[in-house]
């Protein structure tokens, strides 16, 4: 069995959501899974603001009928036989009631994650009921009764054992259609996997059903070799190992979330990145095989948003426990770090969520002489084959000698070498590097 996702853009029309129809009515049988329309969550999520935030009792009124507006329009395009018109209208009126019977409650992070699950559950029954319009035979498979997180985490055994049986019980269908993003958590309650989410649930889905590969469908050809919107000439890459997507998807390439390569790398099930706006692209593969480039660099990614803080202190010196403090301190409010770098009486490292930062950089200061934080921060990450063994790695830097850069990362990796700027700098090294690997 196949697993494939579908994102937002690949079903964000009547037309291209057709489309789909037909890329997976094949005859193999496969499970797809759909993201919400493109734009839907983003009005989502307006709508509970508006909840949380507005002191009008209308709240989010105007809101939610501009949303059922553009779902009207939707379903008309969609739909040529009335009663499937009507039951697309249906599903319609079933989500808004829900999110219009939150207008005057107190408002809460519960009733929050039920209006953003509304986006998905709407565009798989749109889907669904498209599918069978046209004569092909689906079903449809609710994440809602298979999809838990514990904790914050995937439950992978629930998820396993649920999913196959609900399979086994439906086998004869050739297409079953399900939802990415949401789940419920260990109290029952609708959660969801964040945003991005929907790469997520595919490969959760993939490994549980040990599938024989999960297909993510975007709107471009796979993973390219650099940034499209900055960077000119760059070209799709055919093969990428786990490892080196992974890093990929961390620092920035955009068409896969960072935390999809994990099951699938588990249960050693390969990944196709394709392109819903042209099916016949080969795509980017994901699998295990460590195969050997023409450059020391596959790929080249950025990720924006970063705040670089140095911590200095003379206390460091031929101390012991300093850098314990400093990460007891980030772990205590759950921010992750992305790079480090070390001297005898400083530590520089960069986050990439400041929801905690001015609270952090107060006990950073209980414990250090200065504390520096700077702002509109870009890493760029060059992905390949950096081994202790090879001379030269870091050649690859050379076009930007003239450049200031905040950090080099490298050793922490062996396919990852990583370097901080200021993100003004950031077209100009990533063209410079994609010239000088690539040339």
């Amino acid at each position: 069995m196949l697993v494939l996702k579908f994102g937002g853009t690949s079903i964000g029309t009547p037309q291209r959501m057709k489309e789909v129809a037909q890329i997976v009515h094949d005859g193999r049988q496969k499970i797809v899974v759909l993201s919400a329309t493109s734009g839907t969550t983003n009005k989502l999520v307006s709508i509970a603001q508006s909840f949380y935030h507005e002191k009008d009792p209308a709240f989010g009124q105007e809101k939610i009928d501009r949303l059922e507006r553009d779902c009207l329009a939707f379903v008309e395009e969609l739909f040529e036989k009335p009663e499937f018109l009507a039951e697309g209208k249906r599903v319609i009126d079933e989500s808004l009631t829900i999110l219009r019977s939150f207008q005057h409650q107190t408002f809460n992070i519960v009733q929050e994650k039920i209006i953003l699950a509304q986006g998905e559950l709407m565009s798989t029954q749109w889907f669904d009921l498209y599918c069978r319009q046209q004569g092909i035979s689906s079903s449809l498979l609710p994440a809602l009764e298979f999809m838990r997180i514990q904790s914050g985490h995937p439950d992978e055994l629930y998820i396993k054992g649920k999913l196959n049986q609900i399979l086994k019980d439906s086998a004869n269908f050739p297409l079953f259609i399900t939802q990415g993003y949401i789940c419920r958590n260990e109290s029952g309650q609708i959660d969801n996997l964040r945003r991005g989410g929907s790469d997520y649930s595919a490969a959760l889905i993939g490994a549980a059903i040990q599938a024989e590969e999960i297909q993510i469908w975007t709107d471009i050809d796979g993973v390219h070799n650099n940034d499209p919107r900055f960077v000119d000439n760059t070209r799709s890459i055919e093969q990428l190992s786990f490892s080196e997507a992974a890093e990929l998807a961390y620092f920035g390439a955009k068409i896969l979330h960072p935390f999809s390569v994990i099951p699938a790398q588990k249960s050693n099930i390969p990944v196709r990145l394709l392109n819903t706006m042209n099916p016949s692209a080969k795509g980017t593969t994901i699998n295990s095989q460590e195969i050997a480039s023409n450059n020391v660099v596959k790929a080249i990614a950025a990720k924006d948003g970063i705040i670089a803080i140095k911590i200095k202190s003379s206390r460091m010196l031929l101390a012991y426990g300093f850098l314990k403090k400093i990460f007891e301190i980030f772990e205590k409010y759950q921010t992750p770090i992305d790079m480090i770098t070390t001297s005898e009486v400083a530590v520089s490292l960069t986050i990439d969520n400041d929801t905690y930062l001015d609270i952090i950089a107060e006990e950073l200061k209980q414990i250090a002489t200065v504390v520096e934080v700077d702002k509109n921060q870009t890493i760029v990450c060059m992905v390949g084959r950096f081994r202790k063994t090879d001379v030269g790695a870091v050649e690859v830097l050379e076009p930007l000698k003239d450049l200031p850069i905040r950090m080099i990362s490298l050793g922490g990796s062996e396919y990852n070498i990583s370097i901080l700027i200021d993100t003004e700098y950031k077209q100009t090294v990533l063209q410079r590097l994609h010239d000088h690997v690539y040339a």
